[in-house]
Formats: C-alpha cells, sequence, structure tokens
C-alpha cells in the first residue's frame, strides 16, 4: 500500500484539487513519517514514487502543482475553480475518515441524510427502501454540484414520483434545501455551505435559502439519475460514464 498517492487520491476526491505543499502538510500532521515535498514531474515524494497508474484509475490528473479530479480538467475552468476556492479554509477529516474517499463514490453519511431517507421511503415509496436510496443518492450528488430545486423535481418526474398536495412538496424540498446545505462540496475545499457561513462568517457566501420554494408545474425532462445505466451503452452508471459530458 502507498499512501502518499491515497492521500493524493483522497485529498482530489474530497476538494476537487488540491496544491502539492497542501497533500505534504496534510500527510505530514496524520503521519510520524514525514515528506518534505512532492515532484510532481518526477511523481515522487522523496523516495518514494507515486503510483500514476493508480491516480489514472481514480480520475485523478496533474496539472502544473496540482492533483486535479479528471471531471474538472475535462469540463471546468481551472482558474475559475482556483478562484471560487480563494480564501476559504480546508476541512481536514481524521485519517480514517479521510481516506474513505479513495473511493470516488464515497460521501458523509449526515442526519440530513438519513432525514430525507426516511421521509422518501415512508412517504414516497411505500416502505421501499432500495429504491428510496437510488432516489436519494442522486440527489446527494446533485447537492455536491451545482444543486438547483428545479433540477431536484425533474428527478422526481422522471422517477415517475407523485406528491399528495403542495404542503408535501414544501416538506421535501425543505429537507433537500437541508441536506444541500450539510453537503461537503468541492469549492467550499471541502466545508458545507452552512459551516462556511456559520462557522467562518464569510457574508458574501450564503448558504441556500430556508424558504418554501413555490413549486407550479415543471416540464418533464427525461433527465437521467447518477446510478441509471448510461445511455452511451457502454454498461457502466451514468455518474462513472457521461455524466460531466451532458452537463449535468
Amino acid at each position: 500500500m502507498n499512501k502518499i498517492t491515497d492521500y493524493i487520491i483522497s485529498l482530489t476526491h474530497l476538494y476537487g484539487l488540491v496544491h502539492k505543499d497542501k497533500v505534504v502538510e496534510i500527510y505530514n500532521a496524520q503521519n510520524e513519517d514525514k515528506i518534505e515535498e512532492i515532484d510532481t514531474v518526477r511523481l515522487r515524494a522523496g523516495d518514494i514514487s507515486i503510483d500514476f497508474v493508480e491516480l489514472e484509475d481514480n480520475f485523478v490528473e496533474v496539472f502544473n502543482d496540482y492533483f486535479v479530479h479528471e471531471t474538472i480538467i475535462e469540463f471546468c475552468e481551472f482558474d475559475e475553480e482556483l478562484r471560487k476556492r480563494s480564501g476559504k479554509p480546508f476541512y481536514i477529516p481524521s485519517q480514517d475518515e479521510l481516506l474513505k474517499y479513495k473511493d470516488d463514490n464515497y460521501f458523509e453519511i449526515n442526519k440530513e441524510y438519513e432525514n430525507l431517507l426516511n421521509y422518501v421511503t415512508e412517504h414516497l415509496f411505500d416502505g421501499n427502501k432500495s429504491k428510496a436510496e437510488n432516489l436519494v443518492e442522486d440527489i446527494q450528488g446533485y447537492c455536491a454540484h451545482d444543486f438547483s430545486p428545479r433540477d431536484i423535481f425533474d428527478l422526481f418526474n422522471v422517477r415517475n414520483v407523485s406528491f399528495k398536495d403542495e404542503k408535501q412538496v414544501d416538506e421535501v424540498l425543505q429537507l433537500v434545501i437541508e441536506l444541500a446545505n450539510n453537503t461537503r462540496i468541492w469549492e467550499n475545499n471541502g466545508h458545507t455551505p452552512n459551516e462556511i457561513f456559520e462557522k467562518y462568517e464569510k457574508p458574501h457566501i450564503r448558504a441556500l435559502s430556508d424558504k418554501p420554494f413555490k413549486f407550479g408545474e415543471s416540464v418533464k425532462k427525461e433527465k437521467i439519475g447518477r446510478n441509471d445505466p448510461c445511455p452511451c451503452g457502454s454498461g457502466k452508471k451514468y455518474k462513472k460514464c457521461c455524466l460531466g459530458k451532458d452537463g449535468i
């Protein structure tokens, strides 16, 4: 096991992009064996080689002195991504928690996620937790990347979920907003919107509004869930294949 490679992958999945010096800082704070620097040209940390193949297999690319998730390289403006993170502190979990992020599908299951899952299971899927989990995992993915209430309800439409009344619509959206405000996102260096807003008092970075969303008729769109088979026919899940290419 190459722990330095594991750290690079985990930190890239948590932050979207991370400077080589931040990797060194976090690694040295959590490990007795220290490293002085990372050479992103030769892909070495002192005498230890960084596994380039493993980086590629885990969607991590090297760009100048940064390790960057391939989604950002392919679909985002790198300088703009850096600007979004400017001045924001880094969320640094314990080593055990951090290394869970080596799995690109890992996310922190918090009480807001559980609250939404329980509601959807009981009120929208008649106790079918498996179907509810697939939907709520997709919702969590939207919360982590470009959250929009309209997109969430388009997702409900695609899954043929019907609501009892407007009150139930507002209840569901409130739970979704609470999840979005407590989801760790790349542009906050792993912090949630609430953590940035409340703990670090950044007045120009606001959490999502908690006012009820007035939901009228929504145009049904052919959106694809993150867990659905990719329409390109690759046999992979949509989130592991063409998700970013479709601009979602």
